[in-house]
């Protein structure tokens, strides 16, 4: 993969994210979503615990702790910068505040579909090189990595990130998410599960003897974070997808200690390599999951060979933990929703209305509902085992769901009362097994069994061969439902009426 030169314009009429991080802070907090912590905090779990107290309630602002115990003034930390409110998913995208769950997951579905290639940028004046650290002069202790939960194994520094690595056949680069735990001053252990891109990457490296290179982007704009977390083809780099987000080519700069490149509006990125067989014990860590992950293991070991940071660089840190604190689960909600429905159009699947992956489920990881208008025998299962198995959605999912068009995938309640009134457990469960999982995943013991999982189909659509017997739901009549939309006031009702998924015509 090599990114073109100099910038180039968004698309006539498209909307345009945050040029960084920066401008994305200054966005949120006009609309009240940022809170400044100026009292000093610590490292040790501290920040975890109070973003984890102040994310129980839904839609809670991002914390930005600017006074970090033992790291240099101006130097902050901010966390769960997406939370639970989908206000600050649609401006890290450049769309507007007050936007639906599912208006935005169309939205971004969109964009995923009109990728832009990066650009190549002189390095020189860039935001993420006023500062640099070479050579013996490399420490990332420094920066507020933290202990997230009492018993990580260590202080992480890499949570809200983006890594870097360059696929050694095609060339293109791969932009994955992964954590990274401080191994010492010029040092940082980088965990993959099974399958991932960069792992995939690193031991084709090592099996030609070759030391593999990485970039680590420690600070970085949420839309960096939402592409960075997805699963993509293994044969594209996210760099394409993450321009098509935000409506403009990213812009890259060369690197000055290996042959990859980072962004030019990073807060804080190193650049390292892993030696063939460079491993050191990592963990545990408290996961997406809500629980720790395996016991502690060995992990690549990541030798930093240059660090680069803005003035006043801001780190960013994502919680993971049950929902709605954790960071990843409404990201996900929006993100794999949109991947898996653009993946189900690619394979030619019609009539899909919508897609939802539920952010109480590990973190928008375990369970996905798909809603459809059924056209053809068999179409509600064909969805089920796609959307299980496509790349947008295969890792870990447990749960796949399908109900009618008339469900709205993301409102449980719906969800749950189509599951009760029209599926039949024994006719309309499936499973699938030995599918992608992860050694995350608790459920599955002892941890050596965890890459292998299992996955139920639910139908929870109407019985297709019986579609014209089926007994008739009970739904409000537009005519009716537009006339008392337009009294609402009047009748003296709070707020505006609910906008109703299915109403009968």
């Amino acid at each position: 993969m090599t990114p073109g030169r100099g910038a180039e314009p968004a698309a006539a009429g498209a909307t345009q994210g945050p040029r960084d991080l920066r401008d994305w802070l200054a966005r949120v907090e006009r609309i009240g979503q940022l809170r400044r912590i100026k009292a000093e905090v610590g490292r040790r779990e501290e920040m975890g615990a109070i973003t984890y107290l102040a994310h129980q309630e839904i839609g809670a602002p991002a914390l930005l702790f600017e006074n970090v115990k033992g790291s240099p003034r101006g130097f902050s930390a901010l966390w769960n910068p997406i939370g639970s409110r989908v206000d600050r998913f649609a401006l890290a995208i450049g769309e507007p505040t007050g936007l639906g769950i599912m208006d935005i997951i169309q939205r971004c579905k969109t964009k995923f579909t009109t990728p832009i290639p990066p650009v190549v940028v002189e390095g020189e004046g860039q935001p993420v090189n006023e500062n640099h650290l070479r050579d013996d002069k490399v420490d990332v202790r420094g920066f507020p990595a933290s202990r997230h939960w009492p018993r990580d194994g260590g202080e992480y520094v890499g949570t809200c990130d983006a890594i870097i690595t360059r696929d050694p056949d095609g060339g293109w680069l791969n932009v994955g998410t992964y954590r990274q735990m401080v191994q010492g001053k010029n040092q940082v252990g980088l965990y993959l599960s099974p399958g991932k891109d960069a792992r995939l990457h690193i031991e084709r490296y090592w099996s030609r003897n070759q030391p593999a290179e990485v970039v680590c982007c420690w600070g970085i704009d949420p839309a960096t974070f939402i592409v960075a977390s997805q699963t993509f083809p293994k044969t594209v780099s996210e760099l394409d997808y993450l321009g098509g987000l935000l409506g403009r080519p990213v812009e890259l700069v060369k690197g000055q200690a290996t042959s990859l490149y980072y962004p030019a509006r990073a807060e804080i990125v190193v650049e390292g390599v892993i030696p063939p067989g460079s491993q050191k014990m990592e963990g545990p860590f408290g996961e997406f999951t809500g629980y720790y992950g395996r016991p502690e293991d060995l992990a690549f070991l990541i030798d930093v060979k240059a660090v680069h940071y803005r003035d006043n660089p801001i780190h960013t840190n994502a919680l993971m933990a049950d929902y709605p604190a954790n960071e990843c689960a409404l990201l996900y909600a929006i993100a794999r929703s949109a991947r898996i429905w653009n993946d189900l159009d690619r394979v030619g699947v019609p009539g899909i209305k919508g897609v939802y992956a539920h952010p109480a489920a590990a973190g928008g990881f375990g369970m996905t509902v798909v809603a459809l208008e059924q056209r053809y025998a068999g179409h509600a299962p064909q969805a089920l085992a796609l959307a299980a198995q496509v790349p947008g959605g295969a890792y870990y999912a447990k749960w796949i769901v399908a109900v009618d068009h008339d469900v709205d995938p993301s409102n449980t309640n719906q969800v749950i009362w189509a599951m009760a009134t029209r599926c039949n457990p024994a006719e309309d469960i499936d499973v699938l097994r030995q599918t992608w999982s992860t050694w995350l995943d608790p459920t599955q013991n002892p941890p050596e069994e965890r890459p292998y999982g299992s996955k139920a189909l639910i139908n929870a659509c109407m019985e297709h061969r019986y579609l014209k017997d089926f007994s008739r739901r009970t739904k409000v009549s537009r005519a009716t439902y537009e006339a008392v939309a337009a009294r609402w006031g009047e009748l003296g009702l709070p707020g505006t009426p609910p906008t109703l998924w299915a109403l009968d015509d």
